[in-house]
C-alpha cells in the first residue's frame, strides 16, 4: 500500500502542476452552473434534479480529459519504461494512477456544493437530504466508472488526443445503450439487458434517493473490469 500511496501522491501533484487541471475545473463549474441556473429561474423550481441530470453528459467529456494523459503521456515521453523498472507491480501503478484521478474527481464534486447550498437557500421547502446524498454518491460512482474506462483507453495509445476521442466514444456508447431511444427499437427480450448495461441508468435510479445493491454491484463490476483490463494492457505492452 505504501507504493500505491507514493504513486498516488506523485500523480495527484502532477495534476496541479499543469494548467489543464485548473482549466478543466473552471470550464466544468462555469458551464454546469450556467446550464443549470439558465433553466432554474425559468422553471422557478428550487431543486437539484436538473443539475444532476446534466452530470452524465458533462462527465462524458470531463473524465476522458482527466485520464487521457494517464498512460498516453508516459508512453510518449518514454517514462513508462523507467516506471516499470522500479520495484512496483503493474497493479500498484494502475491503482495509484486511478486513485489520483478519483481524488481529483472528489474535489470537483466538493466544489459543486456551493450550488447545492444556494438552491437549498432559495428553496421554500426543506431539503431532501437523502436524495441529495444518494445523488452525490451516484455521481461519484458514475465518475469512478468513467475514470476506469478512460484509463483503460489511455493505456493502449501514446497519443493523448486519440485517448480523449476514444474515451468519449466508448463512454458515450455505454451511456446511450441503456437509453429509451435505443431500447425502444430493439427486440423486447434485449431491452432489459441493454437498459442494465447503461451507465447513466443506474445513476438515475440513485437520483431518486434509492440505494439499490444492484446499482452498487454494477458500478463495482465496471470499475473492477476496466481496472483489470488496464493492468493486462500495461503488462502486455511492457514486454512488447
Amino acid at each position: 500500500m505504501n507504493r500505491v500511496a507514493a504513486i498516488w501522491r506523485k500523480e495527484f501533484r502532477t495534476f496541479w502542476y499543469s494548467p489543464i487541471a485548473y482549466i478543466v475545473i473552471t470550464v466544468f463549474l462555469v458551464l454546469m452552473s450556467w446550464l443549470f441556473f439558465k433553466g432554474f429561474f425559468v422553471m422557478n423550481n428550487a431543486d437539484m434534479r436538473s443539475y444532476f441530470q446534466l452530470l452524465p453528459w458533462a462527465f462524458l467529456f470531463l473524465m476522458p480529459a482527466l485520464t487521457m494523459r494517464q498512460w498516453a503521456e508516459e508512453r510518449k515521453s518514454g517514462t513508462i519504461e523507467t516506471l516499470m523498472t522500479k520495484p512496483v507491480s503493474e497493479l500498484q501503478v494502475v491503482l495509484g494512477k486511478y486513485l489520483a484521478t478519483a481524488s481529483f474527481l472528489l474535489i470537483i464534486l466538493l466544489l459543486t456544493l456551493p450550488v447545492t447550498f444556494t438552491v437549498i437557500g432559495l428553496s421554500q421547502s426543506k431539503a431532501d437530504w437523502s436524495v441529495l446524498v444518494t445523488s452525490y454518491l451516484g455521481a461519484l460512482l458514475l465518475g469512478l466508472a468513467y475514470i476506469a474506462l478512460g484509463g483503460w483507453v489511455s493505456s493502449f495509445t501514446s497519443n493523448q488526443i486519440v485517448a480523449f476521442i476514444l474515451g468519449v466514444a466508448l463512454i458515450f456508447i455505454l451511456v446511450v445503450v441503456g437509453e429509451g431511444i435505443v431500447t425502444y427499437f430493439v427486440p423486447g427480450w434485449l431491452a432489459p439487458p441493454l437498459a442494465y448495461l447503461g451507465l447513466a441508468q443506474h445513476f438515475q435510479s440513485m437520483q431518486r434517493g434509492v440505494i439499490d445493491t444492484r446499482d452498487l454491484l454494477y458500478y463495482a463490476s465496471v470499475i473492477f473490469l476496466f481496472l483489470y483490463l488496464t493492468v493486462r494492457t500495461v503488462e502486455s505492452r511492457k514486454w512488447s
